[in-house]
């Protein structure tokens, strides 16, 4: 009876709305565009190499041969690959959660982001891969990914348990991966600075060998989840009304954890693990552009793009603050362990707030 009230629910989303609900869609659509325009220009004039005025200046046409370097060539790919991997996470959490019908799945607690942070580390620890072969890293970083899905995949049944019990044995597959990479720090501890970036979460450093990777990567594996996006909106009814309609659920749920596999080792070799990002911002995504995917999942990933921006935009402006107030300019606040901080708060709201709802 539930699942066919969600699946009523979702047949009415899918409807043309006669009061104008493109025209609205479009209107949230330009108002997170301009969110992001902001969160754009936010990024470009933060940071401590230059001040705001002489970024302005340099967008202008103006400034010296190093500022214009430190701009275009460290500033300006930092910013996409933020976008980048941000749009990412976003697409990959609403994948996720829609596949296993479970509102507290994502990257971060499924698995996924954990056994791709593992497979990173390792290659870099046996000196398979590091910062200087992005290829590498997103090749391990997928194979990680992958592992720890497939873990997941066998704990839980095959996709036949519930969506409570899948929570609980992601939990526990993102606790043991986390032990076996803290194993794999221990033998190479030699490698501890090389790999802090990707347990912590960073767009430091970041260039233009990392956005041209990234892009074509993302926007594969983004234009793959949407056309999934009428088999994932019938898993989201449940697997028997999915069946009924002549959905192959195993098959759809394996492409989609393949889908969001990749685009978080994306991500991840991109940035490292960020935190909380897959698994936040499906739920504004869904509240805002509602229960048609077809809008969620561009609205995903924008709203991925714009928080990873905006949380590179502020952990610049408090690294600058903290590197004036204590004198030093090699301290720096990591975009991850800003979004970690931001996100545990918003998950505890989550949480308490739909205590007892069904997806």
């Amino acid at each position: 009876m539930a699942g066919s009230v969600q699946a009523a629910r979702v047949v009415r989303s899918n409807e043309p709305d006669p009061m104008g609900r493109p025209a609205h869609m479009a209107r949230r659509f330009g108002v997170l565009a301009g969110l992001i325009l902001a969160a754009v220009c936010a990024s470009l004039m933060s940071g401590r190499a230059m001040s705001p005025s002489v970024a302005w200046d340099v967008l202008s046409g103006g400034g010296g041969a190093m500022d214009r370097h430190v701009l275009f060539n460290l500033r300006v790919p930092r910013l996409l690959v933020a976008l980048g991997a941000g749009g990412c996470l976003g697409v990959a959490g609403l994948v996720l959660q829609s596949a296993l019908r479970n509102p507290l799945a994502g990257p971060e607690v499924t698995g996924v982001t954990p056994g791709a942070v593992l497979g990173a580390v390792t290659a870099t620890g046996l000196g398979l891969a590091g910062w200087q072969s992005p290829l590498a890293v997103v090749v391990a970083a997928l194979a990680g990914g992958l592992a720890g899905a497939g873990l997941l995949w066998l704990l839980a049944g095959r996709g036949r348990a519930d969506p409570a019990q899948t929570a609980v044995y992601g939990v526990l597959v993102s606790a043991v991966l986390g032990g076996l990479t803290a194993m794999v720090l221990l033998v190479a501890p030699g490698e501890l600075g090389s790999v802090v970036q990707w347990l912590v979460g960073t767009t430091e450093g970041r260039v233009w060998e990392h956005w041209h990777l990234l892009w074509p990567w993302a926007l594969a594996w983004a234009v793959v989840a949407w056309l999934c996006a009428g088999p994932l909106t019938l898993l989201r009814c449940g697997d028997e009304l999915a069946a009924a309609a002549g959905l192959s659920v195993v098959r759809a749920r394996s492409l989609a954890l393949l889908c969001a596999v990749a685009l978080t080792a994306g991500a991840v070799a991109s940035v490292g693990a960020l935190g909380f990002v897959g698994l936040l911002v499906p739920h504004v995504a869904v509240a805002v552009f509602g229960a048609d995917l077809r809008c969620a999942l561009p609205g995903a990933a924008l709203l991925g793009a714009l928080v990873v921006c905006g949380a590179d935009a502020t952990a610049q402006a408090l690294s600058r603050l903290l590197a004036l107030a204590l004198d030093s300019d090699r301290l720096t606040v990591p975009v991850g362990a800003l979004t970690a901080c931001v996100g545990a708060v918003l998950l505890l709201i989550v949480v308490r707030r739909t205590p007892a709802q069904d997806f």
